[in-house]
């Protein structure tokens, strides 16, 4: 384990032992062994007789959580099942039924796992991964009550002023530093005229015996769209950059079956390349994929890039991404800042940073779409100083009671939003 890993342990450790229950956000960057603290906080569950369960957003994140945990808990004598709403009835009942008997010891799975339906025999710890992307009402099924100790966690690093801000009232865990045996991703910057040496220094990737992903744009809107633009990419660079090569696709139009046989033909080298869409931004782990191509890279986010990016790098090779956009001239200048920024920098926390710079506050990690409150009148950046003293200040208060000052400045506040 490296330092901040065992101090994040340490951290859960001690609010597992309090009697309030834990309520603690672990942030780490891409790679930097955050999964491997969460399951030690479910098996702290397990250890105690009681259960534990993990939730991700999409089955694709689920499963692949389900197969990183599955050694470990098979070697530990652990019992754990998977349970997304793509299991078939019966067996997703019978899954169901292990866990209401506490046969099952671990749970993994999406939203699924907080439905009425789903009953646990004795639940003790959550782990709830990337939780700012459910929605409204599974965030609200998990903060009614039922599960004692809940850890919050995500591979999206938060700029810390905005955590003070978005996630004010949780613990903040953070794991800064990759494993000492990954070396840093060596990013490029190159434009469509150039799009052909990415193709060659792909290509001599995979003459190595190295795996490589080409990540899509986001050109269509719905899905299918997006489904059908991957197919017909995948299927012109297996007649063209790619002839000779094994070439797979993945996207969000596959039934989970077929994802997961996708992915494990790519884990078991059969495969050369996986053509994707954003699909794999999360979760996905090769250890043999050393380089990426992420095509029109100016139509992604800063953070979703670097997301992309960790994708590769997972094990002791060096690793590449290569960006590729149209002319410099052509692009938005937030564009080229993004771009340049991915180039200059590999520290996911440093980058959040830099997104709220480029994008404020109200609009970073998608945080619209995720039902956070717009942040109207504080400038972040600048208020971090303010922002701290004024957490400080709001937790000195006893339970329930509201400052005379923020009274009167909410009264004016409604009186305002009548005239």
């Amino acid at each position: 384990l490296t330092e901040h890993q065992e101090l994040a342990i340490s951290e859960i450790d001690a609010d597992l032992a309090r009697t309030t229950p834990m309520s603690r956000l672990l942030q780490g960057d891409v790679g930097s062994g955050k999964t491997v603290v969460a399951l030690y906080a479910l098996l702290r569950a397990v250890e105690a007789g009681r259960q534990g369960a993990l939730m991700a957003p999409t089955e694709t994140l689920a499963e692949q959580h389900f197969l990183t945990i599955e050694g470990i808990c098979a070697e530990l004598g652990v019992s754990f099942v998977l349970l997304t709403s793509a299991l078939p009835g019966k067996e997703h009942a019978a899954t169901r039924a292990r866990i209401a008997s506490g046969e099952a010891q671990v749970a993994v799975g999406t939203h699924a796992l907080i439905q009425r339906e789903v009953e646990f025999a004795d639940l003790a710890v959550a782990v709830v991964d990337e939780q700012h992307r459910f929605g409204v009402e599974q965030r609200s099924a998990l903060a009614d009550g039922r599960v004692p100790h809940v850890l919050h966690m995500t591979a999206t690093p938060i700029p810390r002023t905005l955590a003070l801000t978005v996630y004010g009232d949780l613990a903040v865990s953070e794991i800064a530093e990759p494993p000492a045996s990954r070396r840093p991703i060596v990013t490029a910057w190159v434009t469509d005229e150039r799009s052909s040496e990415a193709y060659t220094r792909l290509r001599a990737h995979l003459t190595e015996g190295r795996q490589a992903y080409v990540v899509c744009p986001l050109i269509e809107e719905s899905a299918t769209s997006v489904a059908r633009a991957a197919e017909q990419e995948a299927e012109r660079l297996r007649e063209g950059e790619l002839r000779g090569f094994s070439v797979g696709c993945m996207h969000g139009r596959l039934k989970p079956v077929d994802r997961r046989e996708l992915m494990a033909r790519f884990k078991a080298g059969e495969l050369d390349v996986l053509v994707a869409t954003t699909v794999i931004e999360v979760g996905v782990d090769v250890p043999n994929a050393t380089i990426m191509i992420v095509q029109e890279a100016d139509r992604f986010g800063l953070a979703q890039l670097h997301q992309l990016r960790g994708r590769v790098g997972r094990g002791t090779e060096q690793s590449y991404c290569l960006l590729v956009s149209g002319s410099k001239d052509e692009l938005t200048e937030s564009a080229r800042e993004r771009l340049q920024a991915l180039v200059d920098s590999t520290d996911g926390f440093e980058l959040a940073e830099r997104d709220l710079e480029i994008r404020g506050g109200g609009a970073l990690l998608g945080a619209r779409q995720a039902g956070f409150t717009d942040l109207r009148f504080a400038r972040i950046t600048h208020d971090r100083e303010l922002l701290g003293q004024a957490r400080e200040a709001a937790r000195s208060l006893p339970s329930g009671t509201m400052a005379p000052e923020v009274a009167e400045l909410l009264g004016e506040a409604e009186h305002l939003g009548e005239s």
